[in-house]
């Protein structure tokens, strides 16, 4: 039996979508196709979740979106399956254009050492336990691997894609309070693949990259993508006397990231600034347009040294062995 429920086929800017059951309690809806990652499908799925938030449908409990899919749980008791989906489809109706989506968006600015030794003993621990052949694993590190793999010309050329961009929090998930991030400016896409096996242990606050994702860890665990620097705790389970947050999580989806760069020394001191209570996160609200993205993207010139920058990455992965 198929979990598809149905299908909606793409109109006025609109993707595809396709709403599969999931249990009993949820619908999963999916925007768009598997590949390549579209901003565009994702800003759809922020801007159908943040309609179902504004505009409450009785018996739906939650939504949580993902990259291109949105999971509404709802309550089986209260409204039914069907039901659901007719609300939803209504909904797609409701959302404007993609040039007239604006979406909640917080500016969130963290520092970021890279190459430090947290990320290193984990590359290092990974080497000696579970793979030594590893070929991502290059003089105890993952940078100069990620360097090749994308044609880069050194590590500095690394550094400068993460820090000359906005990462746009796509989604938060595999666990709780993990963002997924991808750069609003498409000259600074990068890629890489994942660790293979995984690895045993990952330090909290290590920035990573898999796929076209960055990620930052908020707490210690296994994790397969290839680790490139550390920022500030992202989680706070415990409330400090100057908590910057309400909700334990930092990172909520829709919120755009800028890294600056600073030694480890510097880290080392903000990060005990953050587990005395005494530093205060950056974080300006506001709101963000899609149609600065689609402006972004649209300018001849951008587009044209993406897609430069993207054949040249292309060529490289053919000469980088993958794990």
């Amino acid at each position: 039996m198929s979990a598809i429920i149905t299908t909606a086929e793409p109109r006025a800017g609109r993707p595809k979508v396709t709403y599969r059951t999931a249990g009993d309690r949820a619908v999963l809806v999916e925007y768009g196709h598997t590949i390549p990652v579209d901003l565009g499908v994702n800003f759809f799925a922020h801007a159908s979740a943040r309609h179902l938030t504004d505009h409450p449908v009785r018996g739906v409990l939650e939504v949580a979106p993902g990259l291109r899919s949105l999971l509404v749980y709802f309550d089986p008791r209260t409204i039914s399956q069907d039901l659901v989906v007719a609300a939803l489809e209504e909904m797609h109706n409701d959302i404007p254009e993609p040039a007239s989506i604006v979406l909640p968006s917080r500016r969130l600015k963290l520092p970021i050492a890279f190459d430090d030794s947290a990320s290193r003993e984990a590359v290092n621990r990974y080497r000696i336990s579970t793979r030594p052949d590893a070929p991502n694993v290059v003089d105890g590190n993952n940078i100069d691997y990620l360097v090749r793999y994308n044609g880069l010309p050194n590590r500095e050329a690394f550094y400068d894609r993460i820090l000359r961009t906005e990462w746009w929090n796509a989604f938060t998930g595999f666990y709780p309070g993990l963002p997924s991030l991808l750069p609003l400016d498409p000259r600074s896409e990068i890629i890489a693949p994942k660790y293979n096996p995984a690895r045993g242990w990952t330090p909290e606050g290590a920035v990573a990259l898999g796929g076209p994702c960055l990620v930052i860890h908020p707490i210690e665990s296994t994790g397969s993508y290839q680790l490139f620097g550390r920022t500030l705790p992202i989680s706070d389970l415990v409330p400090k006397p100057r908590s910057h947050r309400i909700d334990p999580i930092l990172i909520q989806p829709g919120d755009r990231i800028t890294f600056t760069a600073v030694t480890e020394a510097e880290l080392i001191e903000l990060r005990r600034q953050v587990f005395e209570g005494r530093y205060d996160y950056e974080i300006e609200p506001g709101r963000y347009a899609v149609a600065d993205h689609l402006r972004t993207c649209a300018d001849p010139a951008v587009a044209g040294e993406a897609e430069r920058r993207r054949a040249t990455r292309c060529a490289a992965q053919e000469l980088v062995k993958v794990p």
